[in-house]
């Protein structure tokens, strides 16, 4: 899990309890989790957030051979422009919302140039499911 400041130490508390191994990723280093004592927590502190050295990390000292993120657009954003993704499922909820604040799947920095087209995330439809009470589960395959 990456988080600076939205989790609680009892938040802390009840992730380790379900968790057969909790990592967490923070450079906060106020963050309630280094107050939490679970042998089963663990926690990567970096200066400044770095995604692939953080998932580097997952890989070499805890054996993550794959991961699931489920997270907002501002993170989102961060694992697509640095290219960390493999797979994105999307699941359409049958709601409209919107809104100048309102958080879109993709956020954070605009794209302005033409050399920021090499961050876009091309994909490639791999399956579409429907599911109950008229969601859709689309799953794609990151090509570029």
């Amino acid at each position: 899990m990456i988080d600076n400041s939205h989790l609680t130490e009892h938040g802390i508390k009840y992730l380790t309890m379900i968790s057969k191994q909790f990592v967490l990723i923070t450079s906060n280093l106020k963050h309630p989790a280094f107050r939490v004592k679970a042998d089963n927590m663990h926690i990567i502190y970096q200066d400044k957030l770095n995604l692939r050295n953080a998932l580097t990390q997952l890989k070499c000292q805890y054996g993550c051979e794959r991961i699931t993120i489920q997270t907002g657009g501002t993170l989102n954003a961060m694992f697509l422009r640095e290219k960390l993704l493999d797979y994105v499922d999307v699941v359409i909820a049958p709601v409209l919302i919107g809104g100048k604040e309102t958080s879109t799947l993709i956020d954070g920095e605009s794209l302005t140039t033409m050399d920021d087209l090499k961050k876009l995330g091309v994909l490639q439809l791999e399956s579409c499911e429907t599911l109950k009470h008229s969601y859709i589960r689309l799953r794609y395959k990151v090509i570029r």
